[in-house]
């Protein structure tokens, strides 16, 4: 079956989008958006205030909380020459909290702009912190493919959270083709955004307000979190021929075992809001396996890799892998999962978990076009044509889907 996966070919999964169907720009009210509705092979459309009414009562919907980092930083050389660095992730990614919370120096795995033109050396600015002057300076000290490893040191006792608020630019995805400005600090956010850590919004979360997440829970529908923090991989095009030339990018997840307990209580099934929940509630089911097969795993071992779903047969039921994992969280007195995912999902995947989708337009020749079709079962194209002939607007800023295959 792997191999099967592997060959399929991305070509297959292009469609014409015209620049002008990008959406630049959000919409003044988010929830005055399109919504399209893919049930049963059934494709419709209403406005996304009205998702309440499409979903099933009782249904769990999970939403991803993470909170969008200003983790752009430009420098100056003395030449003149601008050196961009933007931050991908912690060294050490499971240290999302303290990393923030540190006051005098850190690494982070970055991408550099220009970085020809800075072979060595430390590069510094004077930034302003609460009042005070704060000089923060950065060194590369090592670098492995694009990815710079890079020490950030500063004075004056502020945290680095407190650095990226003060210096930091918010970083919009870069088919915008245009610079940050300062309504996307509010508009590139979820209402219910709450850990910092990624490098791009979760972005069919944008298009909730707080009246539409109150209509939600009068409409019986329960809601929880888990925590994806999205990298720059999400902007990733696939340049190999066959999918199994592309390397997925790892991502952090974190999952509370309440929530655990609360995916069994509903049979082990989701509405899952946007793709990295689907691929935070995916991962789950191959967590749980990994740990009911090998009970002594330590923690820094929980890992979901590119090709795992597809390399055997993977007979648990979700509710079986769910409650494995639970049992090795109390074995290690853990209330929580903290864990590395590279999860590809693409047609011919079976999904254990999610059972509805809300999601946004995404791009030609993407994993994540990848991945709807999978859960579509190969009808991508009905709802893209439909999307592209109904005056949907695409990507990030865009309109939304509700898919239940």
């Amino acid at each position: 079956m792997i191999k099967d996966i592997q060959e399929i070919a991305i070509a297959e999964y292009d469609y014409p989008l015209p620049d002008e169907r990008i959406a630049k720009y959000p919409l003044a009210q988010r929830d005055t958006s399109k919504l399209l509705l893919y049930n049963n092979g059934r494709v419709s459309e209403d406005v996304f205030s009205n998702l309440p009414k499409h979903l099933p009562l009782g249904a769990l919907m999970v939403f991803n909380n993470t909170r969008v980092i200003q983790a752009r930083l430009r420098f100056r050389k003395e030449t003149g020459a601008q050196i961009e660095v933007f931050c991908l992730e912690p060294e050490e990614p499971c240290d999302y909290q303290q990393i923030f919370l540190e006051t005098k120096t850190c690494v982070w795995q970055c991408l550099v702009g220009n970085s020809n033109r800075w072979k060595s050396g430390v590069l510094s600015q004077v930034i302003e912190v609460g009042g005070k002057d704060v000089t923060l300076s950065v060194e590369r000290i090592g670098c492995a493919a694009a990815v710079n490893h890079v020490r950030f040191s500063w004075d004056g006792g502020c945290s680095f959270a407190e650095l990226l608020e003060a210096a930091g630019e918010l970083p919009i995805p870069p088919y915008l083709n245009r610079r940050t400005e300062e309504s996307d600090m509010r508009t590139y956010q979820t209402v219910y955004s709450k850990v910092k850590g990624s490098v791009a919004a979760p972005t069919a979360g944008l298009h909730f307000t707080p009246s539409v997440l109150d209509a939600l829970s009068a409409a019986g529908v329960q809601r929880e979190e888990v925590t994806l923090h999205v990298g720059a991989g999400t902007f990733k095009p696939v340049k190999s021929e066959l999918i199994a030339d592309h390397e997925m990018h790892e991502e952090y997840i974190e999952v509370r075992k309440e929530l655990l307990g609360k995916l069994i209580a509903a049979g082990g099934e989701a509405v899952a809001v946007g793709t990295t929940s689907v691929r935070t509630l995916e991962s789950l089911y191959f967590l749980g396996e990994l740990v009911g097969e090998n009970p002594d795993v330590s923690p820094d071992e929980l890992r979901v890799g590119q090709w795992t779903p597809y390399d055997r047969e993977h007979g648990l039921s979700a509710v079986e892998s769910l409650t494995a994992l639970i049992a090795w969280l109390d074995k290690n007195g853990l209330d929580r999962v903290h864990a590395h995912t590279q999860i590809m999902i693409a047609p011919g995947y079976k999904f254990r978990i999610v059972k509805a989708i809300v999601t946004n337009f995404h791009q030609p020749k993407s994993t994540l076009l990848l991945l709807v079709s999978a859960f579509v079962k190969g009808n991508w194209r009905a709802i893209y044509d439909y999307a592209l002939a109904h005056d949907f607007r695409f990507l990030s800023y865009g309109d939304s889907s509700l898919l239940i295959p």
